[in-house]
């Protein structure tokens, strides 16, 4: 059994090991973005008053008739995000003002680096290689656990191998593994719970139940006439805050046009609630956007405890919990992903030991 187990490990980490890599470095820079995206007033505080929001909000779709959502700032980053038609984007400060512009992912390392370490720069495609891997990380975490139960007298933890030969990486993988192990784990399994639904719905269904995320978040079946083009904006985000006096305003989603003979779609604002994890939160209000009338409101703290136990994967993940010592934390895990990972396909490809002869 050992010898299997064994060889799984070793295979499934010299094939997938390169990928893990990946994951863990970007996901080790992209904790911190916050601090190194260098732009005028990324750094300041977040605006709380809501009618300088609305008076905001209604400022930047002026100058953005064709904005397509709206990525409020937060406590750590002082910038709103415009995302525009066919990937462009525009940040803009909390005053209205404009920073900076783009009409490709490749002019922000922020946006780059989150599609490398989510898609792997092939869409969906690589959304499925990203959650494999993640699967695969979390039977590394097992099966490394066993494997090293038989060694553990000869632990000793380093950061990097004692010298660059086979035996010494395979010492210095095994320690560093176990180390690690706990992070590892959550890393994988947070990470394949937010690729695959499926899987969050079998690690939830002790509190809820198997279904209770897709029953939580299935989309209302609302009516709406197409966005009126006199539409007060300002207010909308005055009702939205008004609904929610305790929450953030994080994300307003304006619909495109409806086809000729097609029913509109609402205006989608996500709000974070004092008490929620998310960053972007999960209380949710959908607006008429012929008029601006309130058409339903779903509040994430009334959501079911399955529901509420998928919301805290993400900010869990991406370090968006703890403040900085949770992000080093998550830090050393993405790090120790990419030693790992990369010289578990060295050592397998490269310094695989050769067959005695005779």
């Amino acid at each position: 059994m050992m010898r299997i187990i064994d060889l799984v490990h070793r295979w499934a980490g010299g094939i997938v090991g390169l990928v893990l890599a990946v994951l863990g470095l970007t996901g080790a820079i992209l904790v911190h973005k916050e601090e190194w995206i260098a732009l005028p007033h990324a750094g300041d505080a977040r605006v709380a008053d809501a009618t300088l929001i609305a008076d905001t909000t209604a400022k930047m779709l002026a100058a953005e008739p064709e904005a397509e959502s709206i990525i409020y700032a937060s406590d750590r980053f002082g910038l709103h995000q415009l995302r525009l038609p066919d990937g462009a984007a525009a940040y803009y400060d909390q005053s209205g003002t404009l920073v900076t512009r783009w009409t490709s992912q490749w002019e922000r390392p922020e946006i780059w680096l989150f599609d490398l370490h989510h898609h792997l720069f092939t869409g969906d495609v690589g959304e499925w290689v990203s959650g494999i891997a993640g699967l695969c990380a979390i039977l590394f975490v097992i099966t490394g656990v066993i494997m090293w139960w038989r060694t553990r007298k000869t632990f000793r933890f380093r950061l990097w191998p004692k010298r660059m030969s086979r035996p010494a990486i395979v010492m210095q993988h095994r320690d560093l593994g176990i180390v690690a192990a706990p992070l590892l784990l959550l890393s994988a399994l947070t990470g394949s719970m937010l690729l695959f639904r499926p899987v969050a719905e079998v690690v939830v269904a002790p509190f809820s139940g198997y279904g209770s995320i897709a029953a939580a978040f299935k989309q209302p079946e609302l009516e709406s006439g197409p966005r009126a083009a006199d539409l007060d904006i300002g207010a909308i985000v005055l009702a939205a805050h008004a609904r929610f006096p305790d929450a953030q305003m994080r994300i307003l989603a304006l619909p495109d046009a409806p086809e000729p003979g097609e029913p509109g779609k609402p205006i989608t604002i996500r709000m974070k609630r004092a008490a929620e994890w998310l960053p972007n939160g999960r209380s949710t209000l959908w607006f008429d956007a012929a008029n601006g009338r309130l058409l339903h409101a779903r509040d994430a703290l009334a959501l079911s405890a399955g529901a509420q136990a998928f919301n805290a994967s993400y900010p869990l993940h991406a370090a968006k919990v703890g403040g900085l010592p949770y992000r080093l934390v998550m830090t050393f895990s993405g790090l120790a992903m990419a030693i790992l990972g990369s010289f578990a396909v060295w050592t397998f490809w490269f310094r695989r030991p050769r067959p005695k002869r005779g």
